[in-house]
């Protein structure tokens, strides 16, 4: 089912997009509804259902449109500038390990208290929108514009020289780690020992 909403807040992101002529590659799925479980999925249908009429054709030369996206892929190819995120742990994890910089726009949940985190107290992300108020609100049918859209991704494509150096020190931090005598791989090390420890006492 494809609500109304659904179809105002994705023709706002046509627009934003349409409007700042940056190359984009967009994920485009319909949010998923109260009575629905597991993921949500992709239209199903023509987009141009859901697409400003002709955005496809205008946009042929700098974006795609797709459904499921292999998000690593895509954050690790050298192109990929910025990334617009709800800011899922894993999205945000997914975005250090590459040094991506982020657009933060979350939806619920624990999503407004990391991109706050992002953008207010790191400074590591630039902000589409954060309301920490809307769960409380529950109003989840207001649509942000293409105004404020356009601004997020502007801000997150021209201003980020600072959250770009930043990210790209996260990036080598979380990277060495992982390295041979890295903080990551001593403590699993440490923990494999001490499981092991403990079953030979059992």
């Amino acid at each position: 089912m494809i609500t109304q909403t659904d179809c105002l807040q994705v023709r706002e992101i046509a627009i934003a997009l349409e409007k700042c002529k940056y190359r984009f590659l967009w994920s485009l799925r319909r949010s998923k509804h109260e009575d629905e479980l597991g993921p949500t999925s992709d239209y199903g249908v023509d987009l141009r259902e859901v697409l400003p009429d002709g955005f496809l054709e205008r946009t042929a030369g700098i974006g795609r449109v797709i459904g499921w996206a292999p998000q690593n892929e895509i954050l690790g190819h050298p192109s990929t500038g910025g990334f617009v995120s709800h800011c899922g742990w894993n999205s945000i994890l997914e975005g250090i390990w590459f040094g991506v910089p982020m657009a933060a726009w979350p939806i619920y949940a624990e999503q407004q208290l990391n991109a706050f985190q992002l953008v207010k107290e790191m400074g590591l992300a630039t902000e589409v929108r954060i309301d920490y108020r809307r769960d409380l609100r529950m109003d989840s049918g207001v649509a942000v514009s293409s105004k404020e859209i356009g601004q997020g991704i502007r801000a997150l494509m021209e201003e980020s020289g600072e959250k770009r150096r930043k990210m790209g020190k996260l990036r080598d931090i979380s990277r060495n780690v992982r390295m041979e005598r890295g903080s990551s791989h001593v403590a699993l090390g440490e923990f494999l020992k001490d499981v092991s420890a403990n079953m030979k006492k059992a």
